[in-house]
């Protein structure tokens, strides 16, 4: 197999600016303790979806129109995880604005634009989760529940259609990376009355890798530098540096610590936090 790391692919200058300009302004109107996060999310959706609608008087609008226009502003939404009974109101209201904003960014025409993708989800990552580390990636269509009970290290990478499911709590280690259409779970049902809900914490510990369309059941401890195969069902906790495939997920390799001591260094990301954010 060949060595493979991620090649820096240049912006126009010019473009590299509007996007950086753009960013930064939204971080800083977050940063603004006064700032209105739901009025932000749908001045954003509007100017992303529809601007030439910006100064129009909703009332006087189609109502097919009308309907459209809602949905850039979450107060006229109810999503999933309000009507779970262990929903802190105070600390969701804080959140929401900025995962409805998650969601309908990736369903706009910017979602597929890596660079600013990935800095844009990284800044409200930032004011979602329960902590967010350095370089952190999230590629189109990844779904949170709550975010205020995810932490995630540093060099973390969360690949296209994930459902990190954090509703009893997710922790992600240091270099973890999780696959496209993976899921991690940490909520379980009763067998018999699906009303009684165990919220046990999922961990990803350093290193480990969670492969494609791999589920996570809740409470699972993934440990270190162990890897999850493609479509496996993990029901419970890893050995460190093993592999496990299947459903249920067994143990089938282990990792060599000498080769994993002799892995080539971290190199330049193309990706990373730009310098001043570091």
């Amino acid at each position: 197999m060949a060595f493979l790391p991620l090649r820096s692919v240049p912006l126009p200058d010019a473009t590299e600016r509007r996007y950086r300009r753009w960013l930064g302004e939204i971080d800083d109107r977050l940063g603004d303790p006064s700032v209105d996060r739901n009025e932000l999310c749908r001045t954003i959706l509007t100017g992303l979806y529809q601007p030439a609608l910006a100064g129009e008087d909703p009332e006087g609008l189609d109502p097919t129109v009308r309907i459209l226009v809602d949905q850039f502003d979450p107060r006229n939404a109810v999503l999933e995880p309000e009507y779970y009974q262990e929903t802190d109101p105070e600390r969701y209201a804080r959140v929401k604005p900025l995962l409805w904003l998650w969601e309908m960014f990736d369903r706009s025409p910017a979602g597929e634009n890596t660079p600013l993708g990935v800095g844009f989800r990284r800044l409200l990552a930032r004011r979602v989760f329960r902590s967010c580390g350095r370089n952190f990636k999230a590629f189109p269509y990844v779904r949170v529940t709550f975010g205020y009970n995810l932490e995630v290290g540093d060099d973390v990478v969360i690949h296209r259609h994930v459902l990190l499911d954090d509703r009893g709590g997710i922790r992600i280690g240091n270099g973890a990376s999780v696959s496209d259409f993976a899921n991690v779970y940490s909520h379980s049902h009763d067998i018999v009355d699906g009303r009684e809900v165990s919220l046990p914490t999922t961990v990803i510990e350093d290193g480990v890798r969670i492969t494609y369309h791999a589920t996570i059941l809740a409470g699972a401890t993934v440990r270190q530098n162990s890897m999850v195969g493609a479509q496996a069902v993990l029901t419970k906790d890893t050995d460190a540096r093993w592999v496990y495939v299947g459903i249920p997920a067994r143990p089938v390799k282990e990792k060599s610590a000498e080769a994993l001591a002799a892995r080539p260094p971290r190199g330049a990301d193309p990706l990373a936090d730009p310098p001043a954010e570091r």
